[in-house]
């Protein structure tokens, strides 16, 4: 890399599986939407606008975590609470909504391991 950084495989395995995981739910909630709401009757009127617009936030932070932006990490942790938040107001119980937290653990995991590729000492 041009900048002299250096990111490992980890990382960019799950930066790329981020990108696609949202670019898929963004799609699922658009195409899907009467299955979704057919499946969760709890789940608020307004809530998968919302979740779309998360998932394509989600896309931008894993980006902006790509390109060395640390602002990405700390959007994704608001993005997850807002989620789980809304999942609690559907229904869900604390124990599969706080599931969704789980990614954020593993980001900043992923973010920790690496040596001298460690990816979180490298980000602006």
């Amino acid at each position: 890399m041009a900048d002299g950084k250096h990111r490992h495989g980890c990382l960019t395995a799950f930066l790329v599986f981020g990108i696609i995981a949202n670019t898929l739910v963004v799609l699922f909630y658009s195409l899907a939407s009467a299955t979704v709401r057919a499946a969760s009757p709890n789940l608020p009127g307004w809530a998968l606008p919302v979740l779309s617009a998360i998932g394509v936030c989600n896309i931008a932070f894993f980006v902006a975590i790509f390109l060395w932006k640390k602002w990405g990490f700390y959007a994704f942790i608001a993005s997850a609470a807002i989620t789980f938040v809304i999942n609690i107001s559907a229904g869900l119980s604390v124990v599969s909504s706080a599931l969704g937290l789980a990614g954020i653990a593993i980001l900043y995991w992923v973010l920790q391991i690496g040596g001298e590729s460690n990816g979180w000492r490298q980000l602006e």
